[in-house]
């Protein structure tokens, strides 16, 4: 898993490390130790120098997390453009996006530790509960699915059906998520790919062209559901539901 590692590393050698491994986009990254956070966009904002971790996923998203709280302080679900370079014997970390203009500057006065971490298999997110929790929770946290995603309803009806989470991403397109407590299947797809359609219509009645997304949330998919997902331009996101039993123990869920 741990595929590269370096100690207390000098600006230059941060700023190569860094290179290597966004150009590559096979690791997760994360560097930790005193620095600076800028960030210029919709606000503007600079964090007091302190102690960070920074995570940077294969996908692009970047993250900055301060010693305490859940949350990161600053994190960006999708970037343009991520370049590592030295200015005035600092290493630096650009992380940019172009809609809307957002950019995160990183800059590292002495970083203690950073490491490029091989994750090969996506664990997914496990839980417990029934198909309507399910919906209940990623509706309160639809960072699950993607970060960015914005829900703005739950079961909306449209000509064929009630779409589990009708929702808007990072860059303002809208997005219809099916949900599946099991395998998904070709049914699922089909199902999936007539919400889209509805919220296509339905939306051109107002707007003169519409992008609308299908992300299909399930723990598994068929190899033929996949392939015909495929087809379609959607999407499908891996959401593991742990079963719960009548003979299982009593144990504290999310949900309690």
């Amino acid at each position: 898993m741990l595929r590269e590692q370096l100690l207390s590393p000098e600006p230059a050698e941060l700023a190569t490390f860094l290179t290597r491994h966004l150009r590559t986009r096979e690791c997760l990254i994360q560097v930790a130790g005193l620095a600076e956070v800028v960030y210029h966009g919709r606000a503007a904002s600079t964090a007091d120098v302190g102690a960070y971790l920074l995570l940077i996923k294969p996908d692009g998203s970047v993250q900055v997390h301060a010693p305490k709280g859940v949350k990161p302080m600053n994190w960006q679900p999708k970037t343009d453009e991520l370049t590592a370079f030295v200015e005035d014997g600092r290493c630096i970390l650009a992380a940019a996006r172009r809609s809307p203009q957002e950019l995160v500057r990183v800059i590292w006065l002495e970083p203690q530790v950073a490491q490029a971490l091989e994750i090969r298999e996506p664990a997914g997110f496990v839980l417990s509960g029934s198909e309507k929790q399910l919906q209940e929770l990623l509706a309160r946290q639809p960072e699950l699915i993607e970060p960015g995603l914005r829900v703005l309803n739950r079961e909306l009806p449209v000509a064929s059906g009630g779409i589990d989470l009708y929702a808007q991403d990072a860059h303002g397109r809208y997005v219809v998520v099916e949900l599946k407590r099991g395998k998904a299947t070709q049914d699922a797809v089909s199902q999936l790919a007539r919400y889209v359609r509805s919220v296509e219509e339905m939306l051109l009645r107002t707007h003169r062209t519409v992008e609308v997304r299908g992300i299909l949330a399930a723990p598994d998919i068929t190899v033929p559901a996949r392939l015909e997902l495929e087809d379609r331009n959607l999407e499908f996101v891996v959401v593991q539901v742990a079963q719960v039993t009548t003979t299982s123990p009593v144990q504290a869920s999310l949900f309690d």
